[in-house]
């Protein structure tokens, strides 16, 4: 699988490794300069429109989803070309098109990460909708490969 060979090695978060030699989630650039942080935080539910073959669609059974958010850190653009020719998915993005909501990788089982919070909006007996997803993927197989 090509993205997870040794491409763009210490890819990291400029919150956590500030000198990553490739910040793939970061401030966006509006932010850069701001030097009180009070109030900039993106936070409450945004709305999310999904690919419909995807995972995520999968999983919600919908096009729109709006999901619950607590960050100031998001997918660096920067780098969306790269990862997409690398096996990266964006399957779930702002309705601008400017935010990366949800990523995939196309070629595994069950591969998702999100920039919001699924915690959020689960309960013991309504499970997030992503949860249940994982779960019934990792029922199916050992591996987390598509053979």
């Amino acid at each position: 699988m090509k993205f997870l060979s040794s491409f763009m090695q210490r890819a990291n978060s400029s919150e956590f490794y500030e000198e990553s030699p490739y910040p793939v989630m970061d401030l966006l650039p509006e932010q850069k300069n701001i030097t009180n942080k009070g109030g900039t935080v993106r936070l409450g539910a945004y709305p999310c429109l999904l690919e419909k073959d995807s995972l995520a669609f999968e999983a919600y059974g919908k096009k729109e989803i709006s999901e619950r958010h607590r960050h100031r850190y998001e997918f660096n653009n920067e780098y969306k070309d790269a990862l997409v020719q690398n096996g990266l998915r964006i399957s779930g993005t702002s309705p601008d098109g400017r935010l990366v909501e949800i990523v995939e990788i196309s070629n595994h089982l069950w591969f998702l990460g999100c920039q919001f919070h699924p915690e959020f909006k689960s309960k013991p007996r309504k499970p997030h909708p992503l949860f249940t997803s994982f779960i019934e993927a990792s029922l199916k197989t050992d591996s987390g490969y598509i053979r």
